[in-house]
């Protein structure tokens, strides 16, 4: 059986999506559409795609369609996904899930009803060191988990090109806190189970006129009683990059990739006392080597989870129920900005 996908959007969908979801041959990409009929002719014809669309609604539409797979903004995702729901089609969405609360609960709340696969696009818990960390974690390596610290200080390159499009448009769903913060949300509950408690504060940089957001701090309480700090830049020319710490009363562990690839890239450091200091935990990937852009190893096993679903009615995170949470978090760390108060959740 070969399921047959339509993808939407010609930026991330066809430099990560495509050749992630082309590693599984259970699948056929058939169609591929974007606004510019240009640009998503070109895309076509370089990536062997037989039919290119403008209107998305025809690709969405269209009955030789199983499954789409939608790359496209926050602010035009849900329409296309409650759309492609109620035709019966398979969803596979981008993160966050929409603008708003509301617009996550309708669009779970037609996933749910409809009984189709809906799978987020939150990569970052497939990375091989991720897992291994967790698997710590879970099992006491640390002790007590005390205290979690989040810096991700890196310059995106909508920030480095001074670009003005959806990416730096808070009304599109743009900046720091729906781009970066949405992913280290989702992963913080992975690690550590539920947030119940968060403030936070939301910074654009001096002179920059574009209404996203560039930094995102945020403190917060969890469910176990632990207590951590998020601190986000993605307009840090030479940041340090992406690491986190988890301090328990055993011992320490720290997630770090100063790479400029997204995902591969990450070491895995661990000290328990009596220890003086973190040593390296070796972890083998080999299919980390594989890929020149990390981010089509982590979607292609998303891929994999997401076409198991479709094919066995296997069920599988992370769901809409997973960018439905994420969403309520946001919703609150935009809440606690606006407010200047502390949420609870």
């Amino acid at each position: 059986m070969i399921i047959r996908l339509g993808v939407i959007g010609c930026g991330y969908g066809r430099s990560v999506l495509v050749p992630a979801f082309r590693v599984d041959p259970r699948c056929e990409i058939v169609s591929i559409s974007a606004p510019s009929k240009e640009r998503v002719e070109r895309a076509a014809s370089e990536l062997g795609i037989q039919r290119a669309l403008v209107d998305w609604h025809m690709l969405v539409e269209d009955k030789s369609v199983d499954a789409v797979i939608v790359a496209t903004p926050p602010d035009v995702q849900p329409e296309i996904v409650l759309t492609a729901l109620r035709q019966g089609k398979a969803v596979f969405a981008e993160k966050p899930l929409a603008l708003n609360l509301a617009q996550a609960e309708e669009m779970t709340g037609c996933a749910l009803s409809s009984r189709r696969p809906h799978m987020i696009d939150f990569n970052f818990t497939e990375i091989s060191s991720w897992k291994q960390a967790r698997q710590i974690l879970m099992t006491g390596g640390i002790g007590l988990l005390q205290y979690v610290a989040v810096h991700w200080y890196v310059e995106s390159y909508a920030n480095r090109m001074r670009l003005s499009n959806w990416k730096s448009s808070a009304s599109r769903g743009g900046g720091t806190l729906f781009n970066f913060v949405s992913h280290s949300l989702h992963y913080l509950e992975w690690f550590l189970g539920p947030i119940t408690e968060l403030s936070s504060r939301l910074f654009r940089a001096p002179n920059d006129s574009r209404s996203g957001d560039t930094s995102v701090d945020m403190a917060l309480a969890f469910k176990s009683g632990a207590a951590g700090i998020l601190s986000v830049n993605a307009a840090a020319y030479l940041g340090i990059g992406h690491r986190i710490e988890f301090y328990g009363e055993d011992g320490a562990l720290t997630l770090e990739n100063t790479t400029v690839d997204y995902v591969n890239g990450f070491r895995l450091l661990y000290g328990r006392r009596p220890d003086k200091e973190l040593q390296v935990v070796q972890t083998c990937d080999p299919e980390e080597q594989v890929y020149s852009d990390g981010r089509v190893l982590t979607a292609s096993r998303l891929a994999r989870k997401f076409l198991d679903w479709a094919e066995k009615d296997i069920p599988s995170p992370p769901d809409f129920q997973d960018g439905l949470r994420v969403q309520k978090l946001l919703d609150a760390a935009l809440g606690s900005h606006s407010n200047r108060c502390r949420i609870d959740i």
